[in-house]
């Protein structure tokens, strides 16, 4: 009886342990379902294989215990997947891995997961998840790797995570995470390998107690807000490969006790405040194989027997500092270093001549120094012997002071040399012909030099070319080679304040990638090649001071992409073509002292982006259109010295101009602000039939009166002098500017003022050229000007007599007409 109610007991106890695993297995099934319905995946993968009528346990991503029918493992890495992370997968609580890595959930992490006690792995880095860290993650107590990276959590990190002792992996990398760091952090965390919390908004200072994390390998506290000193406990990590406190706040020094980190392979404290100098102890890391210390304020030499102690050295960074003294020769002895940058420092001396023997050397950059070349050489020396440096890519030695010519060996240097960099160091001398044999570079600088000769055609080789920069030579002649057309991938040319000159090769405009284009400060003729007028890339044009004239040509308004254009300072004698007007994305016009003439196109009013407008020292006139108070970006518009008229707009940008921007424009009228006189009602434009009224009728007797007068003085000097008249071969008079009378005269001071009439007003004026004349200036409101003026002044200039005054030349347009006369002193040229 005994044994059959053993018999039962065990068979009944076996029943209900099915039946609960059953009831388990469903409980799992049912949790996955409803994760399954918060998720889309590509080609539907997880929808058609995640069925009821297959076992969960042969589900895509599901691994399930060898004893229980249990969930243990939920692999969704790398699939695509899109959705929220349901918070039924609380419920698998025989879970022990959760990988949904590298994918597109967003939303909250559920804070059901900190139900999960047997956990031992999370990993949901690479989506789009938001919110905080859950602080039921505190209850995961066989939690051992924890990595929320590159999503975008924010708030503190829960101080408990902390006490999770069986983490030996936190990684929290690329989010919004704040806060500061436990002071204790290190207490409770004695399997902790993997630390890494770069990316994030962490300030306070770096807990001393890290020294006590003896397991440490990796510790990544860069890109925060770290402030404070480095703590000297770090020194205690013996075990510590990878050390980065790049871009805090961090001041003081290097701690000496780095050097104790025997086993640190990665050491980088960039963007920082840390002063003082390199602990000598640092150079003595022969598992070293970078140190980055780029843009802190560390000072000193380096020591002449670096070479001692860092025989695996890849990659040493020093550059923007405060470090002085030589460049050791010893350097050299790097056999590993790939990429060495000393640049913007204070090294003097030489440049050591044996770099050469880097021979995996891929960067190089010593600019920004106070080093010079061998006062014994001509050549600079330095590069002759990199040419054994067959792994070159950059290199970058501008803003020194070398004082020497390029050697013809620099076309020796490796083919793999992409930049060249030698901007503003004292280079003297032809650029040499051999350069062109740099057939991979892809930026050459050698601009701001003292370079001279002409431009080689060799640089048409550079076929891979991008950046071409020879500007600020200022004595580099000839023409613009034809054969940098030849540069096909040519972005960004730079040849301004030089001595080029002739025409500018038709075919810059097959450059289709051409971008920003400098030639100001030369002596370039003729006109703008309209090919380059074709070019629909380019962002930045400067043309200003050569001597290029003619007119603009309206294909200007075709470059779209258009942000600055300069063509000041040259000859150009047009209108303004109202296509500008397209240029939505222009920034800065600056087509000033030019002989531009017409009015303003109104179309100006739709360049949205239009910060800088300067159309000073030309021939315009008219009114300023209204159009260009919708511009809310302009902030420096400059009109000054034209014969502009009307009254000045006040509303946008104009509020805040001043007087400065209008001056030698007589006939504006507007706000006192401006120091212009005061508009008189209506200004309005005339209609044509009271322009006629105006101006055409009055003008025709004012001639036919002076040419009845003349006709009838040189009758009457006939009838009584036997006097021959002078001969009357046609004379060609010459056009003076607005700007030449205004200067001549003073700006019509009162001090120049011979006298005034019935027509208008006669000043006496001293040009530059030192000619002595009267001005006479006539008053439109009285009389007027037909457009015919020039011509009928003409004919009054081909008339010679000795009783009349000779007429030098004239200056006209719609809101000014003078006549330049032969001065004599105690004359009357009134009447």
């Amino acid at each position: 009886m005994g044994k059959n109610a053993i018999f039962m007991f065990l068979a009944v106890l076996y029943l209900f342990i099915n039946i609960v695993a059953s009831l388990n297995s469903s409980t799992d099934e049912y949790a996955l379902l409803v994760f399954k319905s918060q998720i889309t995946s590509p080609n539907k993968i997880l929808a058609k294989n995640w069925s009821q009528g297959i076992s969960f346990c042969n589900w895509i991503g599901i691994t399930c215990g060898t004893r229980h029918i249990r969930v243990r493992g939920l692999n969704l890495a790398n699939m695509g997947i899109a959705g929220t992370i349901a918070k039924e997968i609380g419920e698998l609580s025989f879970l022990k891995s959760l990988n949904l890595s590298n994918n597109n959930f967003h939303g909250l992490i559920p804070n059901e997961i900190g139900n999960l006690s047997q956990l031992q792995e999370i990993d949901m880095q690479n989506n789009e998840l938001t919110g905080s860290i859950p602080p039921s993650f505190e209850f995961l107590g066989n939690l051992q790797k924890l990595n929320l990276a590159d999503n975008k959590l924010n708030g503190d990190i829960p101080n408990r995570i902390f006490n999770l002792s069986s983490l030996a992996e936190i990684i929290f990398t690329n989010n919004s995470l704040s806060g500061s760091l436990p002071m204790d952090i290190c207490y409770n965390l004695p399997k902790l390998e993997w630390l890494t919390i770069y990316l994030n908004q962490i300030s306070g200072n770096i807990p001393p107690s890290l020294g006590t994390c003896m397991n440490l390998k990796h510790l990544s506290l860069a890109h925060n807000n770290f402030v404070g000193s480095i703590p000297m406990e770090i020194g205690n990590l013996t075990k510590l490969q990878i050390l980065y406190l790049v871009e805090n706040n961090l001041r003081g020094t290097i701690p000496h006790s780095i050097g104790s980190l025997t086993n640190l392979k990665e050491f980088a404290i960039s963007d920082n405040r840390i002063e003082g100098q390199i602990p000598k102890s640092i150079f003595n890391l022969s598992m070293l194989q970078f140190f980055a210390s780029v843009n802190t304020s560390i000072s000193g030499n380096l020591p002449s027997s670096i070479v001692n102690g860092l025989p695996n050295l890849e990659r040493l960074l020093l550059g923007i500092n405060q470090l002085t003294g030589d460049i050791p020769a010893s350097i050299s002895n790097y056999s590993k270093l790939t990429k060495l940058d000393l640049g913007e420092n204070y090294f003097s001396g030489r440049v050591p001549t044996n770099l050469g023997n880097l021979h995996n050397l891929n960067f190089l950059s010593f600019g920004y120094n106070q080093l010079i070349n061998d006062p014994s050489m001509l050549e600079l020396d330095f590069l002759i012997s990199l040419k054994n440096c067959r792994k070159l890519q950059s290199l970058e030695m501008g803003k020194n002071y070398f004082d020497g010519i390029l050697p013809k060996s620099l076309g020796n240097l490796s083919a793999s040399v992409e930049y060249f960099k030698a901007y503003d160091c004292g280079i003297k001398g032809f650029i040499p012909n051999e350069i062109g044999n740099m057939s991979n570079l892809i930026e050459l600088d050698i601009g701001s030099n003292e370079l001279t000769g002409t431009i080689p055609d060799t640089l048409g080789q550079l076929r891979k070319l991008q950046s071409l920069s020879l500007g600020d030579n200022k004595h580099i002649g000839g023409s613009v080679p034809d054969n940098l057309c030849k540069l096909v991938t040519l972005y960004h040319l730079d040849l301004g304040n030089n001595q080029l000159s002739q025409q500018l090769p038709t075919c810059l405009g097959n450059l289709t990638f051409l971008g920003i284009i400098d030639l100001a400060y030369n002596s370039l003729t003729s006109t703008i090649p309209s090919t380059l007028w074709t070019n629909q890339d380019i962002q930045i044009s400067n043309l200003a001071y050569n001597l290029l004239n003619g007119s603009l040509a309206p294909e200007i308004g075709n470059i779209k992409s258009m942000r600055e254009l300069y063509l000041s300072g040259n000859q150009f004698s047009s209108d303004i073509p109202s296509t500008v007007g397209q240029l939505q994305n222009l920034e800065r016009l600056i087509i000033s002292n030019n002989r531009l003439y017409g009015r303003i196109p109104e179309s100006f009013g739709n360049l949205i982006s239009l910060q800088s407008l300067d159309l000073s020292e030309n021939n315009l006139y008219g009114a300023i259109p209204t159009s260009l108070e919708k511009l809310e970006y302009l902030d420096y518009f400059n009109v000054s010295f034209n014969e502009l008229r009307s009254e000045i707009p006040n509303g946008g940008p104009f509020k805040n101009l001043t007087s400065d921007f209008f001056l030698g424009n007589r006939e504006l009228c507007g706000a006192s602000k401006y120091k212009v006189k005061p508009c008189k009602g209506n200004t309005t434009r005339l209609s044509s039939n009271t322009r006629v009224l105006k101006y055409i009728l009055p003008s025709i007797v004012v001639v036919l009166s002076l040419a009845i007068g003349v006709v009838y003085l040189i009758r009457h000097h006939r009838k009584n002098t036997h006097l021959p008249a002078q001969p009357t071969s046609p004379i060609t008079v010459k056009r003076i500017s607005y700007y030449e009378v205004l200067n001549a005269t003073n700006n019509f001071g009162e001090e120049n003022l011979i006298g005034k009439g019935n027509i208008g007003s006669v000043y006496k004026g001293i040009f530059s050229d030192g000619m002595i004349a009267a001005i006479k200036v006539f008053n439109l409101d009285l009389e007027g000007l037909n457009q015919s003026f020039d011509i009928e002044c003409q004919i009054l200039c081909n008339v010679r007599h000795r009783n009349l005054v000779k007429v030098l030349s004239s200056c006209s347009n719609l809101d000014l007409k003078v006549l330049v006369l032969e001065y004599m002193p105690n004359g009357d040229l009134l009447k």
